[in-house]
């Protein structure tokens, strides 16, 4: 059974979407507010997580924060009753993996969660036959999931280790973005556009300290991830 963290303070819709989730083989933990959801958190261990944007004691958004930096590897998707950009991008760039607006249709949502976890499954990601890959000046755990800079350590997100993966063996090759989104998102909507545009922001930061690695964007086409010998 794959355990939920639904945090959701509307107590009809959240038996009904529990008991539904539960057909499908997830065992679903339900929390009426984000204060409740984020003890639950702590205590448990949970393969994704859904939380409703608007909750009393705390926000979904909140929410999602602490338990990010609890756990930065947590996958999880928001719910909301309001179809706002602001929100979507601001869910975005807090690394959800999706963001459903009500009403919607129960299928869609166990659709949607499988999805993401055969993405951020372990074994969804191409993997190095090595522990180590030498990037520039940086040394990439690709198990322990580190980003080495002599003794400074990055410590990465599955996501972070699959696109690095993923730019670094097509190294010095101009990349369309609907490439770079069906091999490590596996889906190439606009939510996974916005999310790929956050972690390219990230991993330019990562690499920042050596000069000879850029991530250069294309207009219109795709990007370029150039490692200069």
């Amino acid at each position: 059974m794959k355990k939920i963290l639904l945090a959701e303070d509307d107590i009809d819709f959240a038996h009904v979407l529990k008991q539904y989730l539960e057909i499908h083989q997830f065992q679903v933990y339900w929390a009426k507010d984000g204060e409740e959801a984020w003890q639950v958190f702590q205590k448990e261990t949970f393969v994704i997580c859904i939380f409703d944007v608007m909750m009393p004691k705390m926000d979904g958004f909140t929410l999602a924060e602490k338990c990010i930096n609890h756990n930065p590897d947590i996958p999880f998707l928001f719910l909301t009753a309001r179809n706002q950009s602001e929100d979507k991008i601001k869910g975005l760039k807090l690394g959800a993996d999706d963001y459903i607006i009500k009403p919607f249709e129960a299928d869609e949502l166990v659709l949607r969660l499988n999805n993401i976890l055969k993405r951020t499954s372990k074994d969804a990601f191409v993997k190095s036959n090595t522990n180590e890959i030498q990037i520039g000046n940086y040394v990439f755990h690709t198990y322990r999931l580190e980003l080495k800079l002599g003794n400074k350590v990055q410590q990465l997100t599955e996501r972070d280790a699959a696109l690095i993966t993923f730019l670094f063996q097509n190294k010095n090759q101009l990349l369309k973005r609907d490439q770079i989104l069906q091999a490590v998102w596996k889906t190439d909507d606009y939510f996974s556009g916005r999310s790929m545009d956050v972690y390219i922001s990230k991993l330019r930061k990562y690499f920042a300290e050596d000069a000879n690695i850029s991530i250069e964007s294309v207009r219109s086409i795709g990007l370029e991830f150039k490692v200069k010998s």
